[in-house]
This record gives C-alpha cells, sequence and structure tokens, in this order.
C-alpha cells in the first residue's frame, strides 16, 4: 500500500508529534497512533534480535538473529508508513466531502469519491492489523529464545503490537459503519475480529513467557 504521499508524520521529532496529536487538528488521530505503536512494538523486538546478534558467546546464533532482525526492519518500514498513510486516508475523505453536489453529475461524482476514499480508509487500518500481528511472530521468538536479559523488551513489544491490532481495529470498524458494499464490510469486519482475538491470544502467550523467564518459574 504506497501512495504519492511525503512521510510527514514518520519525519516529526517525538515532541513534535506528540504536540500535533494533542492539538485541535483531528489527524493524526487514533488510525495513525495504532500505526506507530506498532512500528514500537516491531522496533522493540528488533532491538532485542540485533543484540542477541552481537551477543558474546553467541556467535553460532548470529544468523539467526540476523534474519529476524531484518524482517523486524521491514515490517518497522511498513508500519512508518501507514502513520502518513493513515492521516492521508482521513483527509481523502474530508476532501470528498468537500466537492461540489450543485448538479447531479457533481452529486454522482462527490458519491463516488467518498465511497473510494471511505473504502482506502477501512484498508489502511487493515493492513496496520495484518503487519502488527505479523509481528507479534517476532516478538514471541525473542521472548522465547533471545536473551532473557531483554525479555521485558519482547513483552513492551508484544503489549504495542496488540494495541496497534485492536486500535486498529476500531478504526476499521467506524469507518465500514458508513460504507455502502455490505459484502466488502462483512469480509472486513470478519478478518478484523479474527485478528483481534488472534493478537489478543498472542499477547497472553508472550507475557506468559516473559513472566517466566522474569520470575524464573
Amino acid at each position: 500500500m504506497e501512495s504519492e504521499n511525503k512521510p510527514v508524520l514518520a519525519n516529526m521529532r517525538l515532541n513534535a508529534f506528540v504536540d500535533e496529536t494533542a492539538s485541535e487538528s483531528p489527524a493524526p488521530g487514533g488510525g495513525s497512533i495504532a500505526a506507530y505503536c506498532g512500528s514500537l512494538g516491531v522496533a522493540l523486538a528488533t532491538m532485542v534480535a540485533n543484540l542477541c546478534a552481537s551477543k558474546k558467546g553467541w556467535e553460532e546464533r548470529w544468523n539467526e538473529f540476523s534474519d529476524w532482525a531484518d524482517k523486524g526492519q521491514k515490517l518497522k518500514k511498513q508500519l512508518l508508513h501507514l502513520v502518513d498513510e493513515d492521516t492521508a486516508a482521513f483527509n481523502k475523505i474530508m476532501d470528498a466531502f468537500k466537492l461540489p453536489k450543485t448538479t447531479d453529475q457533481e452529486k454522482a461524482d462527490r458519491k463516488q469519491a467518498v465511497a473510494e476514499a471511505t473504502r482506502y480508509a477501512i484498508e489502511v487500518p487493515l493492513s496496520v492489523m495484518k503487519i502488527s500481528l505479523q509481528s507479534m511472530e517476532l516478538i514471541q521468538s525473542m521472548a522465547t529464545n533471545g536473551n532473557p536479559n531483554s525479555v521485558s523488551d519482547a513483552g513492551v513489544g508484544a503489549m504495542c503490537a496488540r494495541t496497534a491490532v485492536l486500535g486498529a481495529g476500531l478504526n476499521v470498524r467506524i469507518n465500514a459503519a458508513s460504507y455502502s458494499d455490505k459484502t466488502f464490510v462483512e469480509t472486513v469486519l470478519k478478518q478484523a475480529a479474527e485478528m483481534e482475538s488472534k493478537a489478543i491470544s498472542n499477547e497472553k502467550n508472550i507475557l506468559d513467557e516473559v513472566n517466566r523467564k522474569i520470575t524464573g518459574l
């Protein structure tokens, strides 16, 4: 899912991004924040993989952890792109509603533009859900096979990924509520519900592993 939009939010300093989120502007909103949570979650797991790849005494596992780190970097990049893409999707809806609606042709064109923008505003957070859920495989591996000293980082990563999946799911549902293609909506909502359930289950499994490592039980 690529667009011609240049990354604006993803290139901001942290304090500027937070300030922009807190401003009276409606975007970035929950969808962009969900994507950013996902990027932070996979970034933490990627950090664990990089630390393990360079850990003294673990040289024979360099390829294993380097491969995980490479996968994590790709997922992180995709999620950072979606931070801006979610805001762009929201702006497309706003632009579509501003189109003229005086003549019958203008009304038809406006209706089509709103429908297309709404569908895109469903597809973007759905992608956030898919990629964030995919990142939990990496997070799980780092919790199970990574350096026990970094296991809490994997745990936080799991919580970020779960938040990303569930947060993006909210955006899928709110935009799907106004979309007229009910067959598409039914399919998307089913996918979203399945991913939400899986993310919750994955988070529990990862945190169980994290807590076992921390407590030694």
